[in-house]
């Protein structure tokens, strides 16, 4: 392999240079030549944003430092996938597409200007913008006819203000990406889609518990995935596991699958290890073992409902410690993130099954110890027509802080559910349940059926 410096093209690490040219000339070398390495050097080194090919390594020393630079008119549409639904979306921060054996290493640090955007969107939210109006939404809009029909999570779909993810696979094969910092993120941090043979090694994540949508890492329709060793902070999902949304993400028919998460530590955020919202082609053979989510909303976390669809199932929980949660076990089906009472989706009363209707089951939860829960034990909740089915827990200790002042009602994002107050672990439309050795200290009520 042969190893390139970005000065040799022209870069400068002085914090104030433009390197967007020389980034692009050595990346291209590298793909014309067939392969290399790209070392980054100490310093502070600005561009717009990037992308990597075949057979790259992009190294960056202790000390380096890219940042993105925050103007939106250089961040040109491509094709990707957007909270779960195909379509064009601002070029990502860090972007490869189609590509194999793709190496981000080293001890420096991709830095996403996150603030800038995470203004400007909380602005256009203030302002209550609800359709396109800069030149790159309007293109956006053009680009993705019909797209206020599709669904979205909150992060903008309606204004096509898609911001780009700091770092994005799409459709690529033996990816690793391993050491290194990424931060401030515009939108979701670290988002794979359509990639297999991935690994994510002892890479920290950082963005301020207040920044919108900004997920750890999304591992979007991947197979044979390891996350090792990595610490997260975030101001929204720390690590989840996405297979598309409603009718493209059906249509797709894509799978999370045979995913390991192992010796990971996540902290602040929505959730620790996370499987939904979109969940339209499934997720299955997934293991999450020997980790630490302190001060996440929720510890595990598997959020859908109906109209997002997909088959979830062959899921392992072990070993894992949380702290000072809202709710550490959290399965809701009646997640209500992007829809309203009105949409049809939080009915209590069975509904037909049709193929947009999301199924859970077989999940082993074993050796859990949760301390410190501030709304409850846990929040199991399935639907009528739909039942979350064959749950076994052994091994668990819940213990609940009841004078918390936090109402159950937090335990995860739902509607259309009677309110309980009992902080212990709530059980609605559950079939097959077995529980050994659970252990929930604080409620007078176990387990709460309603």
């Amino acid at each position: 392999m042969i190893d390139y410096n970005i000065t040799s093209f022209g870069g400068r690490g002085d914090g104030a240079f433009d390197n967007s040219a020389a980034f692009k000339t050595a990346l291209e070398t590298i793909a014309k030549a067939d392969g290399g390495l790209l070392r980054v050097e100490k310093g502070v080194w600005r561009t717009g944003p990037i992308e990597l090919f075949s057979h790259t390594t992009l190294s960056l020393d202790e000390g380096a430092i890219i940042t993105f630079i925050p103007e939106p008119p250089r961040y040109k549409p491509v094709w990707t996938r957007w909270e779960g639904v195909e379509c064009y979306g601002m070029h990502p921060c860090v972007f490869t597409s189609g590509q194999k054996d793709v190496v981000i290493t080293g001890k420096g640090v991709l830095d996403g200007s996150g603030r800038s955007w995470w203004d400007l969107r909380q602005e256009k939210r203030r302002r209550g913008q609800k359709s396109p109006e800069t030149p790159e939404e309007f293109e956006l809009a053009r680009l993705n006819k019909g797209f206020e029909k599709q669904p979205g999570g909150g992060g903008g779909r309606e204004m096509q203000f898609l911001r780009p993810p700091l770092v994005q696979f799409f459709n690529c094969a033996q990816v690793r990406i391993e050491g290194v910092t990424l931060r401030n993120s515009p939108f979701w941090t670290l988002h794979p889609v359509y990639c297999s043979s991935l690994t994510v090694s002892g890479v920290s994540i950082e963005n301020p518990p207040d920044s919108p949508n900004t997920d750890g890492m999304d591992i979007d329709s991947c197979e044979d995935v390891l996350i090792e060793n990595c610490h997260v902070t975030v101001g929204d999902d720390g690590i989840a596991l996405k297979s598309g949304s409603g009718e493209d993400g059906i249509r797709a028919a894509k799978p999370c699958r045979r995913i390991t998460v192992r010796g990971c530590i996540v902290e602040d955020g929505h959730g620790g290890i996370v499987i939904g919202s979109e969940t339209a082609g499934g997720a299955y053979d997934i293991i999450a073992e020997d980790c630490l989510f302190r001060g996440t909303d929720r510890g595990i976390r598997i959020k859908t409902r109906r109209g997002r669809g997909g088959q979830i199932q062959n899921l392992t929980f072990r070993k894992l410690t949380m702290e000072n949660n809202l709710c550490p076990l959290a399965i809701n089906m009646y997640y209500r993130s992007g829809a309203s009472i009105d949409d049809g989706y939080f009915s209590q009363d069975a509904l037909p099954l049709n193929a947009a209707t999301p199924s859970i089951r077989n999940i082993s939860i074993a050796d859990i110890k949760a301390s410190g829960c501030r709304a409850s034990a846990g929040f199991i909740v399935g639907l009528p027509e739909a039942p979350v089915e064959h749950i076994k827990l052994e091994r668990c200790e819940f213990s609940v802080n009841e004078q918390s002042g936090v109402s159950t009602d937090e335990s995860d994002m739902f509607l259309g559910l009677p309110h309980v107050t009992e902080k212990s672990i709530r059980l609605l439309n559950v079939k097959d349940t077995e529980f050994n050795e659970v252990t929930v200290k604080g409620p007078a009520e176990t387990f709460i059926y309603r």
